[in-house]
């Protein structure tokens, strides 16, 4: 799953691998999606402050561009945010986290020893 889609980037990047990705666009940037299905990938709208319908699936890596700032500039919680993370991941899986280099280091440093982080 790409957390923040931007413009099926990620996606794109691994067509020719025998995967498939879950694009989310963030509600306030929805024009987005148009793009994304133009390029002919699947995708969604969804405000990450709420949590995120995964029935009847998890994922096996999420990618998280921006979205621990772009949540925190929505007056949302980075830890709700984490926690719907760990739900919607399948045990094993990975988290690829993008985002400023403090809010990472001042977010992360308290999960240290609940996960396994490599940087």
């Amino acid at each position: 799953m790409d957390m923040n889609s931007n413009l099926g980037g990620f996606a794109a990047a691994l067509k020719d691998m025998d995967v498939w990705v879950m694009n989310v666009a963030p509600t306030n940037r929805s024009s987005r999606l148009k793009i994304i299905y133009d390029r002919g990938l699947i995708g969604t709208v969804h405000n990450w402050c709420e949590s995120f319908s995964t029935y009847p699936r998890t994922y096996d890596l999420l990618h998280a561009w921006t979205v621990l700032s772009e949540v925190e500039d929505d007056g949302c919680r980075t830890e709700d945010l984490l926690i719907e993370m760990d739900r919607i991941l399948r045990p094993d899986g990975f988290v690829i986290i993008r985002d400023n280099p403090s809010v990472i280091n001042h977010k992360l440093q308290h999960l240290e020893c609940a996960v396994l982080i490599k940087a």
